[in-house]
């Protein structure tokens, strides 16, 4: 017993002795999240505050909330016109992304065909691509065919910009399913697209749930290829509608982030319901490859 003391006293100092690599890790994360929260909640109250006390601090609280920027945004923007065409838009945009990184992803993954490494490396140099190096050809060439202004347009650039990670999240995936599922189902009479459809497909869920949720982000947060594009404003998504609130003299800063904070709220709700879901999902991914 006494020994157990002794060897309890010569331990115990040790296990409160800071560790300064994970201190130093522990410090970065704090600051990384101050960095993070910080500006959101500036953004938050801020969007309470009338124009007079914004201009006259800008990191004062409101004295008394002003709600009222919240519905001044959503009429000066027209709100749920632009939500609308966001919706619309993304969830279109969405589905084409995973439907065609789907089959890309399991094709790549499963078949060994001439081109397979260009194809790969294609799409891996299509993650590189700065998409505002390439806004000027793109706008020619969509005005010269005709496709700008139209309500479909956004679907087009939306799809092809986005393919690259979600291929490679489900190549990857696919590749950690044992091939005897398939071997299983080739023996039972089904056919390569049987198997790929009504075999993978299911147990591909959780990688695809991952992929649609990331895309839908990107798409509806998208801003660059919608003010190019779309000159009409019956067409304009979310993004372009924060442009309302500036004026050719001035801005109106308060009502400006309640409508980013108005911007914010589908996107927030979605992965806060959704966050386990896509750690999970990309963590397979990248693992089982």
């Amino acid at each position: 017993m006494e020994l157990q003391l002794e060897l309890q006293s010569q331990r115990s100092p040790r296990r409160f002795l800071p560790n300064p690599a994970k201190l130093a890790v522990n410090a970065l994360l704090l600051l990384f999240t101050a960095s993070c929260i910080i500006p959101l909640l500036w953004i938050g109250y801020s969007s309470l505050k009338t124009q007079a006390e914004f201009a006259n601090n800008i990191l004062s609280l409101p004295s008394a909330p002003q709600f009222s920027n919240y519905w001044e945004a959503i009429k000066l923007t027209n709100m749920l016109q632009l939500s609308w065409n966001s919706a619309r838009v993304t969830f279109l945009s969405v589905i084409g992304i995973t439907a065609i990184a789907y089959v890309t992803g399991y094709i790549t993954a499963r078949l060994d065909f001439k081109g397979k490494r260009a194809m790969i490396f294609y799409y891996l140099f299509g993650m590189l691509v700065p998409i505002h190096a390439l806004l000027v050809p793109i706008y020619l060439l969509f005005k010269n065919w005709g496709l700008a202004d139209q309500w479909y347009t956004l679907i087009i650039p939306y799809i092809a910009f986005n393919l690259s990670l979600p291929i490679m999240l489900v190549s990857s995936y696919v590749m950690g399913i044992p091939r005897e599922i398939e071997e299983a189902a080739a023996i039972d009479g089904l056919s390569f697209s049987g198997t790929m459809y009504r075999i993978i497909l299911p147990i591909a869920i959780p990688v695809l749930t991952t992929v649609a949720i990331l895309q839908f982000f990107s798409c509806w947060n998208e801003f660059s290829f919608a003010l190019v594009l779309l000159n009409d404003e019956s067409l304009r998504t979310v993004p372009l509608g924060m442009s309302y609130f500036k004026s050719q003299h001035s801005t109106n800063y308060p009502q400006l982030m309640a409508g980013m904070i108005l911007s914010m709220l589908p996107v927030t709700i979605i992965y806060f319901v959704f966050s386990s879901r896509i750690i999970a999902g990309v963590m397979a991914g990248s693992v089982k490859g």
